[in-house]
């Protein structure tokens, strides 16, 4: 089955498209949270930013930045915040890699919280250590 992503690409949806090449596409999100609110996705059907090329995330970021600076030119928000989640307890909705780019204002409504755990830095250098041999 494909996602509402590819069928926005195929044509099968209607999309107001911003940007298209060769491995991203940029779109107006349809459910608005700010205006300017845009939607950055990979052409191919990866489901997440661990299953994208390298090329591909290269190319992801690189339009996000161009899109950012374009909605801070046409809408002067008060700042913007640039979002990629991956599978549902990453809060990823559409199982597409995508990232928003979300004008934001004071008070706009938009939560993002988590809670604060300070491990010490002995944890840290634990976590570390665990994590460098997986970074090739």
């Amino acid at each position: 089955m494909p996602t509402v992503f590819e069928r926005l690409l195929a044509g099968e949806l209607p999309c107001a498209k911003v940007h298209e090449d060769d491995l991203v596409f940029a779109f107006m999100d349809a459910g608005q949270v700010n205006d300017g609110h845009v939607i950055v996705a990979t052409r191919r059907p990866c489901e997440t930013l661990m299953d994208a090329t390298e090329a591909e995330a290269e190319a992801l970021m690189r339009v996000a930045r161009r899109v950012a600076i374009a909605v801070q030119a046409a809408f002067a928000p008060a700042g913007v915040t640039v979002l990629q989640a991956n599978r549902p307890a990453g809060w990823q909705t559409v199982p597409h890699l995508h990232l928003h780019v979300l004008p934001r204002h004071d008070d706009d409504g938009v939560g993002l919280v988590w809670p604060r755990r300070e491990p010490g830095i002995g944890r840290l250098r634990e976590l570390a250590a665990t994590l460098a041999p997986h970074l090739g």
